[in-house]
């Protein structure tokens, strides 16, 4: 089993590039179904899905726009629990679809707030797309439509995922290992 270092930490190889992309061209395929006929905005949330709608956008055949905001919630290897908006949208969503493209939807913490901020701007409608999902971690309801892989309760990193701003350019993404 592969492995890497990350600053301090031993991280093993847990889902591969090819099933990554895998996964990304089947959530595409969905996205490019839906919204036959429409023009969504993408909303990437900054740093880590950067690589995924990279990867996702390429593989949209709509008529689309995106856009990114920053919003953080981890220091290290934990949430911090507060949702700190760094990096505000600059477009006018009214009456669109928006889709939002997240790296990972762990707490739900994070999706809570941007949708709680989004809905005030009075879009069309706005649906979630995240490669990872962490579903036994959930702490508010959501509706995630377009969901790449659900994964434990395990730290990661890789595919734009990082840990203290690092390893975000490993392209399989890997688990924490136990030492």
């Amino acid at each position: 089993m592969q492995k890497i270092r990350v600053k301090d930490k031993d991280f093993a190889v847990s889902i591969p590039w090819e099933k990554i992309q895998a996964e990304v061209r089947r959530v595409a395929r969905q996205i490019n179904e839906d919204y036959a006929g429409q023009t969504p905005v993408f909303l990437a949330v900054l740093n880590g899905s950067f690589i995924f709608a990279a990867d996702l956008l390429r593989e949209i055949t709509l008529p689309c726009e995106i856009s990114f905001v920053k919003l953080a919630s981890y220091q290290g290897v934990n949430t911090t629990g507060q949702i700190r908006e760094l990096i505000g949208l600059n477009l006018d969503l009214t009456g669109r679809p928006v889709i939002i493209v997240e790296d990972i939807v762990d707490t739900g913490l994070t999706m809570a707030h941007m949708l709680e901020t989004l809905r005030k701007q009075n879009p069309g409608s706005i649906d979630i797309c995240t490669l990872l999902l962490k579903p036994g971690k959930l702490q508010v309801d959501l509706d995630v439509r377009y969901c790449c892989l659900e994964v434990p309760n395990d730290f990661l990193v890789g595919y734009g995922l990082d840990y203290d701003g690092l390893g975000r350019n490993s392209k399989d993404i890997y688990t924490l290992a136990e030492n």
